[in-house]
């Protein structure tokens, strides 16, 4: 599943062809996708201008200019493709290529947007775990999709006080209190193993045990590495493009994540083992993290 760096860069690929423009077109393909479309879907985007367009957790949020916001997970193979008519044409600071014959028609392009860009948006998803709704924006934190998420781990909020604070008492791993939802907004598998590397802390350890003067470098390593994957595009292992249609690469600065039983970057003298914690695998330096 795309973790937040992978949805963020998304965003950041749609914005230019959705912000501050109108939703001239939007048909779906099929009635539904991970849950049916709402009532009324494409007639209320229709001739909507997105006055925002922003991030919660793993979502994308359109706040549109009738008061309502659209709502998109990517689920587990979702992507949102932005083309533009002109040769490798610039809109913003990103470069879009024609749409190529057919596009849109698909069989799993689920959703298509036509934009005043102009641009056209297309919603591709083989598995269809994906999600589109519309939530009245004043009643966004309140729905039920988000009302339980935590804080988002770049905010000025998410700090050494407040995860310190978060952490007191709990009895399970790391790993699986930094994939808590509820704890802190948006982290998965790859930027846990990764964060927990960088700040030399075992994923087994017991999340209540930490002290604090550990527990500030952690924080450090977790904003740092997302900014880190968000610069290069995320991460690309199987389904994950960018808007543009281009990989990520940040796969090509893992430091554990999936290098087991390789050496250990730190030059110390372990190498990368990987256990299962959850149904998941973990990639941490026995060494290392303590």
């Amino acid at each position: 599943m795309p973790e937040l760096p992978e949805v963020e860069t998304v965003r950041l690929g749609l914005a230019p062809a959705m912000e501050g423009h109108v939703l001239t077109q939007v048909e779906t393909r099929r009635g539904d996708l991970r849950l049916p479309f709402p009532k009324d879907f494409t007639a209320r985007l229709r001739g909507r201008k997105v006055k925002d367009l922003r991030r919660r957790a793993k979502y994308i949020l359109a706040d549109l200019d009738s008061g309502e916001t659209l709502v998109i997970h990517l689920g587990m193979s979702g992507r949102m493709s932005v083309y533009a008519e002109g040769h490798r044409r610039k809109l913003g600071n990103y470069f879009y290529d024609m749409p190529p014959n057919g596009a849109g028609n698909g069989k799993h392009d689920h959703v298509v947007f036509e934009t005043d860009a102009p641009a056209r948006i297309i919603f591709n998803d083989h598995r269809r775990f994906g999600l589109m709704t519309l939530v009245d924006t004043k009643k966004l934190k309140d729905d039920k999709l988000f009302k339980d998420i935590g804080i988002e781990p770049l905010s000025k909020g998410f700090n050494t006080a407040y995860l310190a604070r978060t952490l007191q008492g709990k009895k399970t791993p790391m790993k699986s209190a930094l994939l808590d939802q509820r704890v802190v907004a948006g982290l998965g598998n790859i930027y846990v193993c990764e964060a927990l590397f960088r700040a030399g802390i075992s994923p087994k350890r017991v999340a209540g045990s930490l002290k604090r003067e550990r527990i500030a470098p952690l924080v450090t390593a977790i904003k740092k590495v997302l900014k880190d994957a968000i610069a290069a595009g995320g991460s690309t292992l199987r389904d994950h493009a960018q808007a543009t249609g281009d990989p990520g690469n940040f796969q090509h600065h893992f430091l554990v994540y999936d290098r087991e039983g390789l050496k250990c970057k730190n030059k110390c003298p372990g190498t990368v083992k990987r256990i299962v914690q959850s149904g998941r695998s973990t990639f941490y330096c026995p060494k290392c993290q303590t």
